[in-house]
């Protein structure tokens, strides 16, 4: 009994992780590096709709603030890219950003 209560309960926290991680996963913009201005810590992106900030336009470009400047030097002009933003009070920040594969 006990040892069929600890399988349930390592289950349910792995299905909890892998939820966890599509989530996160599902808040991913695509979007391609157009401009890099280190100096002011922005990234300019052409990207498709961004769920989680209501923008569902296909095919926009936007300049947009970093949240860490030392994002910007793991991607160049042309790399295609998955990105996480966020509202702040200094506009629309990217908080994750990954090269695609």
């Amino acid at each position: 009994m006990k040892t069929r209560n600890f399988m349930a309960g390592i289950f349910a926290i792995a299905f909890a992780l892998s939820s966890a991680a599509a989530i996160a996963q599902a808040d991913m913009a695509k979007g391609e590096v157009k401009k890099i201005d280190e100096s002011a810590g922005k990234i300019t992106l052409k990207h498709g709709p961004i769920k989680n900030l209501d923008m569902d336009e296909d095919g926009m470009t936007m300049v947009f603030r970093v949240q860490d400047p030392a994002m910007l030097k793991q991607v160049k002009v042309g790399d295609k890219v998955q990105f996480q933003a966020e509202r702040a009070t200094a506009g629309i920040t990217v908080t994750k950003i990954e090269k695609q594969k």
